[in-house]
């Protein structure tokens, strides 16, 4: 089997359950945990956006023209409170509309620890799949990105927004009492919870009290002792024993490797 590879297809279940996609093909992940699997990467890279043919990769997939070019790979994508669109700058305002300005959720997970972070609605909880998140909570829904990025900002300052990869692979996180954080943060958080609001008018964000913790579980029966990742542009062939998925990472025998990042890669699959 061979074609361009993009993010694993992740789907909610007990445990997680996976999807290799290969152009139009998939390769149903789960029932190769303990096996021996491998893979090769041909050479040929290919943007994921124009499908132009590339020798370097840039932000996960995109090619060059594409980086410089479209909105999506913004630094405000990352930094939403930054929105290009909210200055007047966005480089594709039909694009920063449609994507931008649709409802999104903030949340509190647990990967290596509690983080805060956004998502468009439509993306829950693949978001949180993809993070290998053991726990998930929604907290507040927003009507544009820009917002969500601006209360991210404000939880920011008393928890993490960010996941170490390395400690998500090494073990199960501990599990964490994600409503009481969220009790505790909207106390913090109130003065500068209301700053947004009045300068966005009161529909602009809903608190979400009711909301319960939803709990993850993913198809893993090894945990690596230490992580070594695997770097397709330095040694183009991946084998090893399958112990796992989490994330978007691969668990081998051998080391882990992130799929997401090698987005626009042709693979051959098996030997």
């Amino acid at each position: 089997m061979q074609g361009q590879l993009t993010k694993m297809r992740a789907t909610l279940g007990n445990p997680v359950q996976y999807e290799l996609l290969l152009g139009e093909q998939s390769i149903a992940l789960n029932p190769l945990v303990g096996q021996p699997i491998q893979f090769k990467f041909t050479g040929k890279l290919t943007c994921v956006h124009c499908q132009r043919v590339m020798k370097k990769s840039f932000n996960q997939g995109y090619c060059y023209p594409c980086f410089i070019s479209l909105a999506q790979c913004d630094m405000c994508i990352m930094k939403p409170e930054t929105c290009h669109y909210e200055a007047g700058t966005c480089r594709e305002p039909a694009w920063g509309e449609a994507f931008c300005y649709q409802p999104h959720i903030v949340y509190l997970a647990n990967s290596s620890g509690i983080k805060v972070g956004i998502t468009r609605q439509t993306q829950v909880p693949t978001r949180w799949l993809d993070q290998g998140a053991v726990q998930a909570l929604p907290i507040l829904k927003v009507l544009s990105r820009h917002v969500s990025g601006l209360a991210e900002v404000a939880f920011a300052k008393h928890v993490s927004d960010k996941t170490s990869w390395q400690q998500m692979l090494k073990a199960q996180a501990a599990l964490v009492d994600l409503l009481a954080t969220r009790d505790a943060l909207f106390k913090l958080c109130e003065s500068e919870l209301a700053v947004i609001r009045e300068r966005f008018g009161a529909d602009a964000m809903q608190l979400l009290p009711d909301e319960q913790p939803l709990a993850i579980s993913y198809p893993v029966d090894n945990y690596p002792l230490k992580v070594k990742s695997f770097n397709l542009d330095k040694s183009p062939e991946v084998a090893g024993v399958l112990h796992g998925i989490k994330g978007q990472y691969l668990l081998l025998d051998t080391g882990v490797i992130n799929i997401r990042k090698y987005s626009g890669y042709e693979l051959v699959w098996g030997g």
